[in-house]
This record gives C-alpha cells, structure tokens and sequence, in this order.
C-alpha cells in the first residue's frame, strides 16, 4: 500500500520539523520520515542538552564565587546525576512540544528508515519513499510530489582516533557521561570544543584544548579569539595551537596517552578521557542517493540557492548540505524551500546575515564578516570596540570582561560586522542582526537610545567608538 504526498521530508530535526510546519501552514499534504525522535540533533544530542549542561556549570562556578555577592555558601558540591536529570527533563519538554505541533498541523510522521527509490511502479521519477519501521512492520510506501532532505550530520573523528565510548568520546557520547572525569583532552579548539572546554573547567574537570590551527575559534574575529582564549586560560583550562595531533601514538590504559607535534617538538598529554571535537560530516549514507542523479561534493549533497538537487523535486537542506550548519539556518533553508516548492517569491540566504552563537562562558557572538574578511574583501574598513568593564549592569552581573566591536565601511559608512565576547551576547547579537537586515549604519546604531543599565550599552557606545564620539571611554 503507498499513500500519497505533496511533501515527504526526510529528517525531523529543527530543519526538518520547521519545514513540515511552514508546508503545512501553506496547505500542503505532508509527511516526516524520522528514524531517530522529531527534534534530531539539536534536540537530542546538540544543542539543547549541551547548553543544559553549560548553564548547570555555569551556577556551580558561581555559587563557588558567591562570597564576592555577599552571599556565603560554606560548601557548594556538584551532584552531576541531578544535572543530567535536568537536562533530560528540559529535552522530554520540548520532545513533547514539537510532538504537540506535528499533531497540530496534521503532519503525518513515519518512524523508521527512509530511503529514495529510483524510478519505479509508483513513479516516474526517482523519489518514492520507502520507510522501513522502527516496529518491525512491513515497510511503507510514500510517493510525494516533492522530497526534503534533512538528515542532519553526526560528530567526524579522525582515523586512529576512532570512538569508544569510554575512552575516546565524541560530543554525542559525553552528553551522556554518568560522572565527569578528573582531566579531559579535547582535540580541536573549534566552536563546540570551546563550548566543553568551558563547561568542563567551570565543574572542576583539568581540560587541555589542542588545536591544529594558530588560534582557537579560528573561524571567528581575531581579537575574540584572543579574548577567548586569554579568559579560558584564566579559568584554567591548558590550550596548545598549532598542535598536530597523532592519532597513532594513542594509548588507552587506566586513562589516555597521546602526542602532539608542537613548534617543531613532539609532546605528550595524559587524561582520563578525550573528546574528539573537529567538526561533523553529513548523513548521506543509507538514504537512496544512488538511486538519483543528486551529486554529492566533498561529503555534501549540492544545491542551488533553492536547495534544489539535481532531481529538481528533491530539495536539501541543512547540516547536509554543508555551509553553516546551524540549528536557525537549517529551520529557515527549510522555510526557504518550501515556500520556494508552493511557487513563493523567496530570497535566498545571505550567509553575512546569519548570527552566529558560541555559549561557552564567556559567550561569544557575530554577525557578518570578520576584520580581516572586511580587508580581504577590499573594503576601507574603519571598527569601533568597547570594554565591558565600563558598563555598569556588567559590573553588577559580577562578568566584566569581554567587549563589542564594531567595522565600518569607511567609505559608505555601511555596518559589515558586529563581534562580541562577554556576559550574554548570545542574547544580543540579535540587534546586529537586525541593523545589518536594515543595512543600518553605526551612527543609526549610536542613535538609537539603549537603556541604562543594560549590556546593550555596550552596542550603542561601541557604534559611537567608530566615530571617535564614545562616552565612557
């Protein structure tokens, strides 16, 4: 028996799941094949459950400090079993939540396998969907006018440093530590290696960072990195740069042993654990590409700027598509192009518009292009930056490190990048957002009145730095 579809989605994360929603609201007939639970990665093993656990740290590490509030807590303890509980708690939440939507919008979800099948009996085009089910049952037969496909990524390792679970961990493994360990190596400085890096030191775990590149978040402004790594180093945390791992000198016994070459030197790095954190490669495996004409470049499935495939009914989006493999990108690809399938004008993704968030403690935040993009790109650039130790609400917060930085088109004064590092900037960095959509300009910016007292301030005085006109510098 097959049932017929206008959409048939492959993957029911935040890409996934979005887009079922957005087809439904435009009346479309929809279905999500999800072989895993609705809320995929972000939900389960990413998002979601690591900013649980980096907001439990974050209370630890202050609760330790209280005494600088006036408050005295003669013994703070950490009882990591009721961390994880809470993360699990905050998850079945909003597991529930999306379970609620899928129902609400009449979206059919199929919880199995799914696979794109070649031409066929049901079709003449490659696109149906066979669905092999979770609960032993016969598969099922999905034949859609169009597909999504929204498989999302898994963690990548590198050969020699394959996975164990116990001793060598990938991001999805340590979410589900049921102790922390004394001492961790986590390999890779990149934006989720950070984000544990900092949860790790902040419950009291000895962390050493090693980087292949000169600096860590090397994707992001130099002098945050710099910060980052200036105020890592102050909690503690060990991070060696321009370190060349080798994965063949690994040992695994009563803890992990392994070398680096380092300056020219081979070092070696003992702890009880290590996190293999360098970047994560696409789920196209498994999925019936072969059977289409869908091209896959460097581990990723290419799309146009409709996120069309080569089978112009098969559309990609998301973290299996490479790019930005962000939570809030994949959710818009899959607006993007479902209205794009229901025949709606609709404007492609500007990369430069896309906030991009590091929740580590400090967090760190951006919009558009770098310092040195800006140079790279032949622009005249001109930046203002301001300290958050001359914000007032900072200094309450007790967290007055960290600055905004604003760059300038000198010569059309255009806003082309907003770079903070600091006490809740993730929270922010909307506001660069918004005035790099409205192509704003730091004096509209600096014009418009920020409350007092606020971390905003700091957005306001940096647009005012710009122009040489800050007021508490």
């Amino acid at each position: 028996m097959a049932t017929e579809y206008d959409l048939v989605i492959l993957g029911g994360g935040t890409g996934g799941y979005v887009a079922g929603i957005r087809a439904s609201q435009l009346g479309l007939k929809v279905a999500i094949v999800e072989k895993g639970k609705l809320g995929g990665t972000c939900l389960h093993k990413g998002c979601i459950p690591s900013k649980a656990l980096l907001r439990s740290a974050e209370v630890f590490a202050t609760a330790k400090k209280g005494e600088e509030f006036g408050v005295i807590a003669k013994e703070v303890a950490l009882d990591f079993t009721k961390v994880q509980e809470r993360k699990s708690k905050i998850i079945d939440q909003l597991h529930k939540g999306i379970q609620h939507l899928m129902k609400q919008g009449k979206i059919d979800v199929y919880e199995g396998m799914g696979r794109i099948l070649g031409p066929s009996i049901f079709s003449p085009m490659p696109g149906t969907i066979s669905v092999e089910m979770n609960n032993g049952e016969d598969n099922q037969m999905l034949i859609p006018k169009n597909v999504i496909v929204a498989t999302g990524s898994r963690p990548r390792t590198l050969p020699g440093l394959e996975i164990d679970g116990e001793f060598v961990l990938s991001s999805d493994e340590v979410l589900e530590l049921e102790k922390l360990p004394d001492s961790i190596i986590i390999v890779g400085g990149g934006v989720i290696g950070i984000e544990w890096a900092s949860m790790m030191a902040d419950f009291g775990v000895e962390v050493t960072v090693l980087e292949y590149a000169d600096r860590i978040i090397p994707t992001e402004d130099h002098e945050v990195s710099k910060e980052m790594q200036r105020l890592m180093k102050k909690k503690g945390v060990k991070i060696v740069t321009s370190a060349k791992v080798l994965p063949e000198t690994l040992q695994k016994d009563q803890g992990v042993t392994i070398a680096a070459e380092h300056k020219g030197e081979k070092k070696e790095f003992k702890a009880d654990q290590l996190l293999v954190s360098v970047g994560r490669q696409a789920n196209v495996e498994g999925i019936g590409i072969e059977n289409t004409e869908i091209q896959v470049e460097k581990g990723f499935i290419t799309v146009n700027k409709h996120y069309q495939t080569k089978e112009s009914h098969i559309y990609a989006i998301g973290d299996v598509i490479g790019g930005l493999q962000l939570a809030h990108v994949a959710s818009h690809e899959g607006i993007a192009a479902v209205e794009h399938i229901a025949g709606e004008e609709v404007e492609p993704i500007d990369p430069s518009l896309v906030s991009k968030c590091i929740y580590s403690n400090p967090e760190a935040a951006s919009v558009g292009y770098t310092e040195q993009e800006a140079k790279e790109k032949g622009y005249k650039v001109k930046t203002g930056k301001f300290s958050f130790k001359a914000i007032g609400k900072a200094l309450v917060f007790g967290e007055a490190d960290g600055f905004v930085k604003l760059i300038m088109d000198e010569e059309t004064e255009d806003l082309l990048g907003v770079h903070m590092i600091g006490p809740h900037v993730t929270d922010m960095i909307s506001e660069a957002g918004l005035a790099r959509v409205l192509d704003a300009t730091p004096w509209e910016i600096g014009k418009t009145i920020h409350p007092h007292p606020t971390l905003s301030e700091a957005i306001g005085e940096a647009a005012l730095a710009v122009q040489g006109k800050a007021i508490h510098s």
